[in-house]
């Protein structure tokens, strides 16, 4: 909780349905650093909202072993407060909280969520974090899949991040009882914090002060981590192409990690001088975003990431921003045609680059139009409906 997805993608739902009556205990393994930086913080959100959040270290190393350790404190935990207050649903995000669930599931008859947030195991493969040709991650991941099909069949519920990935779970003809009790929850935002009219006009001023950029300039962004997932080198060739033609040209980086790798990466190119780099608190992002006049996110299109939602795109749309994507993640694809959101880049060179650039340029993008699709499929509100209505489904309402 420590770290910013969990601050965007899980505190803000059960706050929210926290309100609607139901009583949370928060189990969550959390990083040494982050966690002795923010934990009075998260302490005092939870405390507010009468969430009981119970903190366990994560352990990194070494591999394989160390997430036997975690699951293990998480089993010894749960039990012990399952005594003391006889839960009636363990929501478990992720299949490393599912292999709790599962067994607690089977043990004491308890309600399990599936929130499967993507296909982890194929991930890890896809990330090259586990090589099957190494016997050792070749048994865990046959473990992992295995395990997955019990997740599948035996939660009581599952919540697929995109529609695409629910599409495919149900062509594994795993179980008949699959494909009617899976619920579609993209990852969502707050869209009243993600809103262009509710900025500060002095702060923006003060950005551009401090990036010295003003109205001549043309800003394209990035928002988020530079990492397994994303594309430096593919986004930094893309803004060569995209700067060709413009005067004034700008590549903000919103991002906390890899300053460095993206300055050395940039520089390779000649356009240096052309990055801004900033390390933005939650806060400060929406302000951040509204300096830009398009923003950008490759992201490796591995058979995985069919299960991915991205939240930067919910954030960026929540501020009526176009964007710049490429196909093959989640339901991006189908999200920007619909939602005329922007435009989308089919391969990585220089040719798609210049046809996807020209079919932005002579688009007007209707930023009112973008936000409102956000609003009604990204909304923090439309997250926290489905929820509820899947919890009463499970244990009822009252």
């Amino acid at each position: 909780m420590t770290d910013q997805l969990g601050q965007s993608q899980v505190l803000p739902y059960i706050i929210e349905l926290s309100k609607k009556g139901f009583h949370f205990t928060l189990i969550s393994c959390e990083k040494k650093e982050k966690f002795e930086k923010n934990k009075e913080k998260i302490a005092n959100i939870c405390s507010e909202n009468q969430i009981d959040w119970r903190p366990l270290s994560y352990h990194k190393w070494p591999p394989v072993f160390s997430t036997i350790w975690d699951v293990y404190a998480i089993k010894q935990l749960t039990s012990k407060l399952h005594r003391e207050k006889n839960f009636s649903l363990l929501h478990c995000r992720g299949y490393i909280s599912s292999l709790v669930g599962l067994t607690f599931r089977r043990k004491f008859g308890i309600k399990f969520l599936f929130d499967m947030r993507g296909l982890w195991a194929n991930e890890k493969v896809d990330a090259g974090a586990w090589n099957l040709n190494n016997p050792i991650y070749k048994k865990v991941y046959a473990y992992f899949k295995n395990k997955e099909k019990e997740f599948l069949i035996y939660s009581d519920h599952i919540i697929s991040l995109t529609q695409k990935g629910k599409d495919e779970l149900i062509s594994w003809n795993i179980n008949e009882s699959v494909k009617n009790k899976i619920t579609v929850i993209p990852c969502c935002v707050d869209t009243s914090r993600f809103n262009r009219e509710q900025l500060n006009d002095e702060n923006i001023k003060a950005w551009e002060q401090k990036f010295s950029v003003d109205n001549s300039h043309q800003v394209i962004s990035y928002l988020g981590s530079i990492g397994t997932w994303y594309m430096l080198d593919e986004m930094l060739d893309f803004y060569v192409v995209w700067r060709k033609n413009k005067n004034n040209c700008r590549f903000l980086f919103i991002t906390h990690e890899e300053h460095s790798k993206i300055l050395d990466a940039a520089k390779k190119r000649g356009v240096e001088n052309e990055i801004i780099l900033h390390g933005a608190s939650r806060n400060e992002i929406p302000e951040l975003l509204s300096l830009s006049v398009a923003s950008i996110f490759f992201i490796r299109p591995t058979y995985s990431k069919i299960s991915s939602s991205p939240t930067k795109q919910a954030e960026i749309m929540a501020m009526g921003i176009p964007v710049y994507c490429n196909l093959g993640v989640g339901d991006t694809d189908e999200i920007i045609i619909n939602s005329k959101a922007g435009c989308l880049v089919k391969e990585f060179n220089e040719i798609e680059y210049e046809r996807s650039i020209a079919e932005f340029e002579k688009t007007t993008f209707d930023k009112d139009g973008i936000r409102n699709f956000a609003i009604n499929h990204f909304d923090l509100n439309f997250a926290t409906k489905n929820y509820f209505d899947v919890y009463s489904e499970l244990v009822g309402n009252n």
